[in-house]
């Protein structure tokens, strides 16, 4: 009970922390102004024009940290405080959600990968915890282990958002720096800020690694019990 109770634990204060930490790097660079005076609407336009991508808009999004690309529309869309502001965060953000859009142009393999995931990761993730509480209440090992395939492939999809994430925030910094952007001291500011909102992702994907390994730890004991 003691073990469970911990491991409870650690999976809330894990995103909790993550939030935390990229609310806080967030806010606190959103009071730096960035010295070009760009707005993050104006920034998310340049690198699109530098790379091509005329026929993508950049859109005001109402939402804190609602920032995200629309590969549907081909849209970027910023928060407003992002959208309007000339912050290094949201200078940061913008590079970032453009650096999605560059990737979307260049055919980014994981991107696709992720693309492609969406609709079935969604029903996975919908579905898993029916077969599992059901596997769980009524000790069918079959049950549990068609839930726990189902789950695998929403934590599929949170694993192979990290490195589309991260190649993002590569691209953004190469684009920001190569541009002139920012300068030498903004640049590890704007670091910062992309590395914690990182952190958002990768305590996703190990809360979600912790639970399926927990589930599987428990197919395995019940499937040995069954046999005996």
């Amino acid at each position: 009970m003691g073990a469970y109770l911990i491991y409870y634990i650690i999976i809330l204060i894990i995103p909790i922390w993550a939030q935390f930490k990229v609310k806080n790097t967030f806010n606190k660079y959103t009071k730096v102004q960035s010295t070009s005076g760009m707005t993050g609407a104006e920034v998310a336009r340049r690198i699109l024009d530098e790379n091509g991508l005329y026929d993508v808009r950049v859109l005001e999004h109402n939402g804190f940290l609602s920032d995200h690309y629309n590969p549907a529309n081909k849209t970027v869309n910023l928060s407003t405080d992002n959208y309007f502001g000339g912050s290094i965060s949201g200078t940061a953000v913008a590079a970032h959600e453009v650096g999605h859009a560059i990737q979307d142009k260049q055919g980014y393999a994981a991107l696709r990968f992720r693309h492609s995931l969406v609709p079935v990761a969604n029903i996975g993730t919908n579905a898993s915890w029916i077969f599992i509480m059901i596997g769980l209440f009524s000790h069918l090992s079959g049950m549990l282990l068609l839930g726990i395939i189902l789950m695998s492939l929403g934590v599929l999809f949170q694993l192979i958002t990290l490195p589309v994430e991260f190649n993002a925030s590569s691209r953004a910094m190469d684009q920001i720096v190569t541009l002139g952007i920012i300068n030498n001291r903004e640049e590890h500011e704007a670091r910062k800020v992309l590395n914690a909102a990182a952190l958002t992702y990768v305590a996703a994907a190990a809360v979600a690694v912790l639970e399926l390994l927990r589930l599987l730890f428990i197919f395995s004991n019940m499937s040995n019990n069954n046999r005996q």
